[in-house]
């Protein structure tokens, strides 16, 4: 089983920086609880149904990024535990 990859501090404010101006720059409403990656070094944005969906698409290109995973519309990507 595969460590997650988590980026340094720096990365997650660049990821989110790059976040904020794309959506600035982009209506994602209709995106709306589909999975987004963002690649902090090269700015790219990537979506998919899941961080799987988006790293296999790129892996079959021959791609193994680090990605930064948001879910459209929420402040994360997925969340531990139930609501009551």
């Amino acid at each position: 089983m595969a460590i997650p990859f988590t980026p340094p501090p720096f990365d997650i404010e660049r990821a989110q920086q790059i976040w904020a101006e794309y959506q600035k720059q982009h209506d994602v409403s209709h995106l709306k609880g589909q999975a987004v990656g963002i690649d902090p070094v090269s700015g790219e944005v990537h979506f998919g149904e899941s961080a799987l969906d988006i790293g296999d698409r790129l892996e079959a290109k021959g791609r193994r990024v680090p990605l930064y995973f948001l879910r459209v519309g929420y402040p994360y990507y997925g969340r531990k535990g139930r609501r009551p």
